[in-house]
């Protein structure tokens, strides 16, 4: 065809855009429920869900209604469950992340009764839920968190959590020297086939908000003397490096949408399986929109899953996992 303009080019890309079922053909990302983690909360002495006022439709689950989200997670090809305790009590060290009763590790057992081995279990191992403080490990005398007996800490719950059959712990502190203690204190415990999920790049973000709701957190002060600058990205890599060579099994990068490029280089940098953790500002900024009528939530929500997917993403956590998967 000739126009004023000459002959145009034989290379029209509109033709694989012409119906529902070409898109889907030549989708270059395609999202599956398994790439899916669904984290959850639960709360110590709940008698019923509480909700959690920021991230409208989450809530702080019974013991019950947890057994009930891990088996709906599973009906719908949901590939794992993250698990977060609130705890009724706190202390300065913690002491409910490394009890054996604690809320986090009985729910490790009562999800694992449930669902077996259908779901990959796993489970926050950190300090901020269970200190009065709110930071990720122990304080010293100054009021910092003193990184290498925070470490010791986080080898204790290690070990109570693989005791209670989780599959895989994540340790989300930004301790150095994290992955090898924890792997070294779980190979030591006889727990070698427990995945170890590293926090390889977890930003002292804002994004972060109403998560301090869902854990009833008690922070005072902020993180960012142990999360990292959201202005560094090299930094990232270097701490890829580390925790591989410690021994991650799998790394993640929190948040999603603002660092989408760290997820990026950091999935053509390693040869482990990468996640990508869609906080619960992320979420809540969403479903706000969405309930003042401003945007299309079903088609945000998937097209920001696939935009973590596209950057690179193995798996993604999010808290619309089991709803998407429906829809998938």
């Amino acid at each position: 065809m000739s126009t004023q303009y000459g002959r145009f080019p034989g290379a029209r890309p509109r033709r694989l855009r012409t119906t529902p079922a070409m898109r889907r053909m030549v989708a270059e990302t395609r999202l599956h429920p398994a790439d899916l983690i669904l984290p959850a909360f639960v709360r110590e002495g709940a008698s019923e869900p509480v909700p959690i006022a920021s991230m409208p439709g989450v809530v702080q689950h019974t013991r019950d209604t947890l057994r009930k989200a891990a088996v709906e997670a599973v009906s719908a090809g949901v590939c794992g469950l993250m698990l977060y305790g609130v705890p009724e009590e706190k202390d300065a060290v913690g002491s409910g992340g490394t009890d054996p009763d604690g809320i986090l590790q009985v729910a490790i057992r009562d999800v694992r009764s449930e669902v077996g081995d259908d779901l990959v279990i796993m489970s926050d191992l950190c300090l901020d839920e269970y200190t009065d403080h709110g930071h990720c490990g122990v304080l010293d005398a100054r009021g910092r968190v003193d990184n290498d007996a925070t470490l010791e800490r986080y080898a204790e719950m290690a070990r109570v959590q693989a005791d209670a059959g989780v599959h895989v712990v994540a340790p989300s502190g930004m301790m150095d020297g994290q992955v090898r203690v924890i792997r070294e204190a779980l190979d030591g415990a006889g727990h070698q086939d427990v995945s170890v999920l590293a926090y390889t790049a977890k930003y002292a973000s804002a994004f972060f908000g109403p998560f301090r709701e869902a854990v009833a957190s008690s922070l005072t002060g902020d993180r960012k003397t142990y999360q990292q600058d959201p202005a560094n990205a090299r930094e990232s890599l270097r701490e890829l490096a580390l925790d591989v060579e410690e021994g991650a099994d799998m790394v993640i990068v929190k948040p999603a949408l603002p660092y989408l490029d760290i997820l990026r280089q950091v999935a053509d940098a390693t040869d482990v399986p990468v996640a990508a953790y869609q906080v619960s500002g992320e979420y809540a900024m969403v479903e706000a929109a969405a309930a003042n009528g401003w945007v299309d939530r079903d088609r945000i929500m998937m097209e920001t899953l696939v935009g973590a997917k596209r950057a690179g993403a193995n798996m993604i956590l999010t808290y619309w996992a089991t709803e998407a998967a429906r829809q998938l």
